[in-house]
């Protein structure tokens, strides 16, 4: 079918109203065709002028620009070809949360509206309703995040020449205007060790000392520890094997002499676990040849899942110490605010937390804090009484 022409029809008197004679594209039993409908615009009482300015607003979205050659298929008919071609290359996480959002909040929204039709109007009106409702602001940013991530898809796939979604906007009520984010402070750090069972204890004791993320962690091997570095080769998520984030997550990054001694002194651990009734003692690792990973489940020796060893092990501990707040997230923050605070340069902290932007290491992980702020006051009263204790000369 060819694409569309540009309408301007001329608005005619029909009895007691004005109305347009108006081309649009449908979708019937997946196919697409064009219809001509008799759209009112208003009572006939208006003057033509009136008229043509109502046909004008009505036409605004069938005539603009943004609307590409496939721009009649229909938002969930589209959603399963995004599905299919892009979601599926994706982390199973992120299929999970995308697939949720898709089916509890886009499809029965906009799932029948057709691509042409998905305005930056609409959105907006769509998400202004949403943050009336009780959903976090984090939730609102998601359903934004795959909106525009199925729309950029269909302008990648010529459905749409722009990607009305780029342009929503939110309010910031509700949220976090305060840009600190939370991270373990040292003595908050070794109290939750000391509360902690093995092997989580060390899992938390390593993360927070090399910034390894969760996925990197449950796919250490022992092959990747070395004398004063580890490697990072891949990322296990939940039953998904996968080369780690980025290009530059993939390195071998220096760790201190205490995080390898407590790594292998995992050889050595044992604990206490529940068979039915009876309790037994088994090894944390079963079994330590190269292939082997450093962190097993206690019960099969198999890779550990991240959400369990939070949700089970660490923010019970930490609630219990009244810091409740604590993930897997927090923990990589904290190593990039002590690497701050221990006077370590930008550049060699972007490499250990393996950012490929400088600025994402400084602007978004790295945290200031009180102690920081104090030292900079002392250092600019310093500054400013130098100057006063100065003799003044006149020239």
């Amino acid at each position: 079918m060819a694409r569309r022409r540009y309408q301007k029809p001329t608005p005619k008197r029909r009895g007691n109203q004005w109305s347009i004679l108006v081309r649009e594209d449908i979708v019937i039993d997946g196919q697409r065709t064009r219809k001509n409908t008799r759209v009112p615009l208003g009572p006939s009482s208006l003057t033509k002028a009136e008229a043509e300015r109502l046909r004008d607003d009505y036409l605004a979205s069938i005539n603009e620009a943004s609307v590409g050659i496939g721009g009649a298929c229909l938002f969930r008919d589209f959603v399963r070809i995004y599905e299919r071609d892009v979601l599926s290359v994706l982390a199973s996480t992120t299929q999970e949360r995308t697939r949720s959002v898709l089916k509890n909040h886009l499809n029965p929204v906009i799932g029948d509206l057709m691509l042409r039709e998905i305005t930056l109007e609409v959105l907006q009106g769509y998400f202004a309703r949403l943050q009336l409702t009780t959903l976090s602001a984090e939730s609102v940013d998601k359903i934004r995040d795959v909106a525009s991530a199925v729309l950029r898809a269909a302008v990648d796939y010529g459905r749409l020449l722009v990607n009305p979604a780029e342009k929503i906007r939110l309010r910031l009520k509700g949220r976090r205007l305060n840009k600190s984010k939370p991270f373990l402070r040292r003595e908050q750090f070794y109290a939750l060790l000391e509360a902690m069972e093995e092997p989580y204890s060390t899992m938390v004791f390593v993360a927070a000392h090399t910034a390894l993320r969760v996925s990197e962690l449950a796919a250490l091997h022992w092959r990747n520890v070395h004398e004063d570095s580890i490697a990072i080769e891949e990322r296990f998520c939940r039953g998904d094997w996968d080369a780690p984030k980025s290009e530059s997550s993939q390195a071998t990054i220096a760790v201190s002499p205490e995080v390898i001694e407590r790594i292998h002194r995992l050889r050595t651990v044992e604990v206490v676990i529940k068979a039915g009734r009876a309790r037994r003692l088994v090894k944390v690792v079963r079994s330590d040849g190269p292939d082997d990973l450093v962190f097993q489940s206690t019960y099969k020796g198999a890779p550990m899942r991240d959400n369990n060893v939070l949700s089970r092990h660490i923010k019970p501990v930490a609630r219990k110490l009244g810091i409740g707040w604590v993930n897997w997230q927090v923990l990589r923050r904290t190593c990039a605010t002590w690497l701050q605070q221990a006077g370590v340069d930008v550049k060699d902290a972007q490499g250990i937390l393996r950012h490929s932007r400088a600025s994402t290491t400084q602007d978004i992980y790295q945290q200031v804090v009180a102690e920081s702020q104090r030292k900079a006051v002392v250092k600019l009263s310093a500054y400013t009484k130098d100057v006063v204790t100065r003799p003044i000369v006149v020239v």
